[in-house]
């Protein structure tokens, strides 16, 4: 169910901001040289603590639906080691039983599965949206203050179009966007995590700085 969230996150980001990108109104450019900075606005979203703090209540919500799935799974597989080694003493009636037996506990861990993945694909996005925004409202206040007219979206999503041609190193402002929304929040940073744990899953959701 850990590499199941982070298939959901990535099915189910993409849509989280198209909204707020229609929606947030265009900043008068200032007159003078243009300032321009770079965000990896994903993964800053990703690193807020009020994001990870939510993507660990999820995980711990479908736990319960991953163990019920390696329950079934494990069933499935016992019943089929039985058929296998019973081979020939069974009669072609009850081989027969017995295959259809499996193949419907087959068809149900698969509707379940289904089932869990969409639930947990909604319940991602809306995750993912709702910190979304409001890094995004953070971002335009940072880039408003700082004089900033111009944001290019350096997210490995947009990389098959070269938004982000060249940028020195001290432009990237997601470290300084992602501590601004910590403060803002109050979201405590959270525990640190044994090195086998896993981290949290990176968006692949469109940011509204692209737009």
């Amino acid at each position: 169910m850990k590499r199941t969230l982070a298939l959901a996150f990535t099915l189910a980001s993409g849509l989280a901001l198209s909204a707020t990108a229609q929606t947030s109104p265009a900043a008068s450019a200032p007159a003078g040289p243009v300032k321009v900075a770079v965000i990896e606005f994903q993964a800053a979203v990703g690193q807020t603590n009020e994001f990870q703090r939510n993507i660990a209540d999820l995980q711990k919500k479908y736990e319960p639906k991953r163990v019920q799935l390696k329950t079934m799974a494990d069933e499935i597989d016992n019943l089929t080691k039985q058929l296998q080694a019973q081979g020939d003493k069974l009669s072609d009636a009850a081989r027969a039983t017995q295959t259809k037996t499996i193949d419907e506990k087959k068809k149900q861990a698969q509707r379940f599965a289904e089932d869990a993945q969409n639930d947990l694909s909604t319940e991602m996005n809306d995750v993912y949206g709702k910190v979304a925004s409001k890094v995004f409202d953070v971002l335009t206040t940072y880039v408003q203050q700082q004089g900033i007219t111009l944001v290019l979206d350096a997210s490995e999503s947009q990389q098959q179009s070269p938004i982000v041609l060249y940028h020195v190193e001290n432009s990237d402002i997601s470290k300084a966007i992602v501590d601004a929304y910590n403060v803002k929040s109050g979201v405590p940073a959270p525990p640190a995590q044994p090195p086998s744990a896993p981290t949290a899953p990176k968006p692949a959701a469109k940011s509204p700085a692209a737009h």
